[in-house]
């Protein structure tokens, strides 16, 4: 069968293209954060690809989201995210999407986000991130097993409060900020709540420790 993934050059399509998934697999990311052009980007390209899916007879959809999504709304990325998830829902062709914790190699941006001068600020609060690697596989799982018409979690094998996992991500890049606890810091715009950013109890847990991929990209 025609192996089919959208946004197979960016980092988890790469990845997947090599798994052979045989269904179509949308991995796709927008190209601009702004929230008119995120929530553009996924309402356009979502409908697009379900009516191509439609007339082919596509019978399993997946797609990669974030765990988390749904619970942060004040956040345009998120809203838009939510938004493709609810015409996939909506779509009538079976599905799968993948909700991801945060990635290992997303801890920069997120770190860069937070940053004011040569402070970073990141809230407390529990995160559980996750090798780009496990993701590809965990998607590439799904995709050829049958339509769950829901959601799958994956997460990675350690949680951490997400200011520890900064300071480990800059200790290892000799990183000079400063990274300060904020309670009440905002993430890309949302609030955030203890358990925001970690997934439920029946989450699939991927193999790659935080400080095994630390050590690797030092190696």
């Amino acid at each position: 069968m025609k192996v089919v993934v959208i946004g197979g050059t960016g980092l988890i399509g790469s990845k997947l293209v090599t798994k052979r998934a045989s269904v179509v697999i949308d991995v796709s990311n927008s190209p601009s954060f702004a929230d008119d052009d995120v929530m553009e980007f996924f309402r356009t390209s979502t409908t697009n690809i379900l009516k191509a899916e439609a007339e082919a007879g596509v019978t399993h959809h997946v797609a990669l989201s974030v765990v988390g999504t749904e619970r942060l709304q004040e956040s345009g990325y998120f809203r838009a995210k939510q938004a493709q998830e609810e015409l996939i829902k909506d779509s009538g062709i079976p599905y799968s999407i993948v909700h991801a914790t945060r990635f290992f190699e997303f801890v920069k941006s997120i770190a860069a986000a937070a940053t004011e001068g040569d402070t970073v600020r990141p809230a407390p609060v529990k995160i559980q991130p996750i090798c780009s690697d496990d993701v590809a596989a965990a998607v590439g799982r799904t995709a050829v097993g049958t339509p769950v018409n829901g959601v799958v979690e994956v997460a990675g094998p350690d949680t951490f409060r997400l200011d520890e996992l900064i300071r480990k991500g800059l200790a290892a890049k000799n990183d000079p900020r400063t990274v300060v606890t904020d309670p009440h810091a905002p993430y890309f715009g949302a609030d955030l709540k203890e358990d925001t950013l970690v997934p439920g109890p029946d989450a699939r847990i991927g193999g790659t420790r935080f400080s095994d991929w630390l050590a690797q990209q030092q190696g």
